[in-house]
């Protein structure tokens, strides 16, 4: 497949073909199981206080003629704790098991599990070269949400690699005819449920992704216009290329990213 190069004033610079990982058939059940995987690296433990529903100072025994004891009073198993006294008889409520009010969990939420999943490296490279091939389809990035120019896909031109102001990278991506999909990017809305005050109360949607050869200025000068990521070829992975493990996310890549690509043969 050969693809038009633009440069950074929006004008024809040449063509390249695309390297063969583009060629491979887009499965969306293999991009989904390597992009859980890599939510699952990112999942914080969680956990339970392992003195939750059992920090009273009181104790009761069972033992005989111990004071304050329950030996011979007739109650059952559930463990109790003292509550108050009327000379030699002792008051108790149910406390600590699962079946009563305030006592522990029976099986709380433990911070020693693993929730990492593991994948075939093989897997996980053919999931990468299936979701390179399915940022190149056009309906299919249209059907994930994104405002796609007429002329998409198309390779940048070595030189945006080099753009080191935000406002003359807003420039470029405008002449580009990616305007409405920033606009889109910006909008921002208000999450429901808890989420909202633990943190992350507003939810922004998932912008282009611009695919770089090497460390360069374009990752800082892009950094804060919302929705847009910057990654190096060499790092790019099934999350950054399947948000959420939908495929066909608005993808450009540089010529000299692609040139990389195909000599180097990554994830192949």
């Amino acid at each position: 497949m050969e693809l038009k190069i633009i440069d950074s004033t929006g004008a024809e610079k040449g063509k390249i073909n695309l390297p063969v990982q583009f060629t491979e058939p887009v499965r969306s059940d293999l991009v989904k199981r390597a992009v859980l995987a890599i939510q699952t690296h990112k999942r914080q433990p969680y956990g339970s206080s392992i003195d939750a529903g059992m920090r009273h100072s009181a104790k009761l025994s069972r033992r005989r003629r111990n004071y304050r004891g329950a030996y011979g009073k007739g109650i059952g198993r559930t463990p109790r704790k003292i509550m108050n006294r009327r000379g030699t008889q002792m008051h108790w409520v149910g406390a600590m098991a699962p079946n009563t009010v305030g006592g522990r969990r029976s099986h709380p939420p433990k911070t020693g599990r693993l929730w990492a999943v593991k994948i075939n490296i093989q897997e996980r490279r053919k999931a990468i070269r299936s979701a390179l091939a399915a940022v190149m389809h056009q309906e299919l990035v249209k059907a994930r949400g994104h405002i796609v120019p007429a002329d998409y896909p198309f390779i940048l031109a070595n030189d945006i690699e080099n753009v080191d102001r935000t406002k003359k990278a807003v420039e470029i991506l405008g002449k580009l005819n990616l305007a409405n999909e920033l606009a889109r990017a910006a909008q921002k809305s208000v999450r429901a449920g808890k989420g909202k005050l633990r943190g992350r109360k507003y939810q922004r949607k998932t912008g282009p992704l611009l695919v770089v050869s090497r460390d360069c200025l374009l990752e800082k000068s892009v950094c804060n216009i919302p929705g847009i990521d910057v990654v190096k070829i060499n790092n790019i992975n099934a999350e950054l290329l399947a948000p959420g493990t939908h495929l066909g996310r608005l993808t450009l890549f540089t010529q000299a990213a692609l040139e990389k690509l195909g000599k180097e043969k990554l994830f192949m």
